[in-house]
């Protein structure tokens, strides 16, 4: 886990996402803490967590509240926000899931209005 680059993209981060805050692990590490709110007003409390990080894309869970589908979402809870295949450190950044997340949780609300997912899917095994 590169803890300052996982800093310095807090940082750069707070300027489109104002409503997160970098917090440390019990192992020494560090995780993020990251309120959103969606078009329909739902605010959504998440943890983003870093194993592995830069090398391996950060794993983002919904904390608060509940969600009612498992859709898009990996046995462990994380968030399929991206195919981990898809994963670049050299490209992408806290910045970069952070956006892929709003969007996650705008198409998880359109999952639940209209019970069709919006856009394209894959299995869900790993």
């Amino acid at each position: 886990m590169d803890l300052q680059r996982i800093h310095r993209e807090v940082r750069a981060a707070m300027e489109h996402f104002p409503n997160i805050e970098a917090l440390p692990t019990s192992d020494g590490g560090v995780y993020v803490k990251a309120f959103m709110q969606t078009s329909m007003a739902r605010i959504y409390m998440l943890a983003v967590h870093f194993n592995g990080y830069p090398y391996e894309m950060p794993k983002v869970y919904v904390t608060k509240p509940a969600l009612a589908a498992t859709v898009h979402i990996y046995s462990a809870g994380n968030l399929c926000y991206m195919h981990p295949n898809v994963w670049n450190p050299g490209r992408h950044d806290l910045q970069y899931v952070l956006a892929q997340v709003a969007v996650w949780l705008n198409k998880y609300e359109v999952y639940q209005q209209r019970g069709r997912w919006p856009g394209p899917g894959i299995s869900h095994a790993a």
